[in-house]
């Protein structure tokens, strides 16, 4: 019997903004005097680093009936990823995110995000997407933050997981999304079950594991970056004993770590490059590190994949809008002394 090829390499899933990035770097937020428009949210973010490595993607967000949404629609057809699968929520907004870059290095940004389309993604809207036929299956932490996203996303993983795709959760952390610290533990923990490799920051990873509010050394958790505390060590041994094949925990310039099931430790250094912007990091990491994977690579030479197109973008002035191309990349790699 002829194997049927799948439709998609990759299926993301999640948030989807316009991102209006300061034109005013290295001024503080209050200065700001304009902004460039961009695309953003880290499975959008995702989709377009993927394809822009060749691969054949689509994704699975929704925007509102708003001009936000023909924004956000227009680019992504003219970056050759498949938006057939996109509702529009006729009673929701398409959502937007204003960010500054200030020069201590910090990026302040604020979420409009008051009844988002893409949180009101159903069970049906993942019925109408072919999960079922994509090699991977990418979602964030932020899909389970309310429902109807949160039950669907739930729903699209156990349909990838069925039919054997690799599922990969990058945790994404926004902690004003969140009306409990602990709400956005029970959620990460819950779906990991579901998950093969799993993406996060120190701080997302003890946020996942987090149960005592007394971690927090802030009073308010709703804010972009609450510090936690806690033994990084254990949080990690935790969540890989929920079942992931793999958590990589990324580590900005010094690269990442990853951590197998089966007590592997694998650190793979980064790029030295000189840093711009740090958002859209993760999300470049995540698109490199995918596209290894479903080339057949190794854990490392995924890992430095993902470095590469990290770094890349941090000499970048926004996310989804400058991550590298295939070509682009390799060369990046092989200038700094290969894989």
């Amino acid at each position: 019997m002829t194997a049927i090829s799948p439709q998609f390499d990759l299926i993301t899933m999640g948030r989807s903004s316009i991102d209006l990035y300061a034109n005013d770097i290295g001024v503080p937020f209050v200065e700001i005097e304009s902004f460039a428009s961009y695309v953003g949210g880290s499975p959008t973010n995702i989709a377009v680093g993927t394809r822009r490595l060749g691969l054949n993607v689509a994704l699975l967000t929704a925007v509102g009936p708003d001009p936000i949404g023909d924004f956000i629609l227009h680019f992504l057809e003219q970056e050759g990823i498949e938006t057939t699968f996109i509702p529009r929520k006729p009673t929701a907004r398409s959502s937007a995110v204003v960010l500054g870059i200030e020069a201590s290095g910090k990026a302040p940004l604020v979420f409009y995000r008051s009844n988002a389309a893409d949180i009101q993604l159903t069970i049906d809207d993942v019925l109408a997407t072919p999960i079922t036929k994509s090699r991977a299956f990418v979602f964030v932490g932020t899909n389970l933050s309310q429902d109807p996203s949160r039950s669907a996303t739930f729903f699209a993983a156990e349909q990838a997981r069925a039919t054997g795709a690799a599922v990969f959760c990058d945790i994404d952390l926004r902690a004003d999304q969140w009306h409990d610290p602990r709400a956005f533990g029970i959620a990460i923990r819950a779906i990991l079950p579901l998950v093969d490799v799993a993406f996060g920051t120190e701080e997302e990873i003890l946020a996942a594991m987090l149960t005592d509010p007394d971690q927090l050394k802030i009073a308010d958790w709703q804010i972009s970056a609450p510090e936690i505390t806690g033994d990084v060590e254990a949080a990690i041994a935790s969540l890989l004993a929920y079942g992931p094949q793999a958590l990589v925990v990324k580590r900005g310039p010094q690269g990442c770590t990853v951590f197998l099931k089966d007590g592997q430790v694998l650190d793979v250094s980064g790029f030295p490059v000189e840093v711009l912007n740090v958002l859209g990091a993760g999300d470049a990491f995540a698109s490199g590190f995918i596209y290894g994977r479903l080339q057949g690579w190794d854990w490392v030479k995924s890992a430095r994949m993902g470095n590469a197109c990290g770094a890349i973008v941090v000499t970048r002035h926004g996310c989804a809008n400058f991550m590298g191309y295939e070509d682009e990349v390799l060369q990046f790699i092989e200038e700094r002394g290969g894989f």
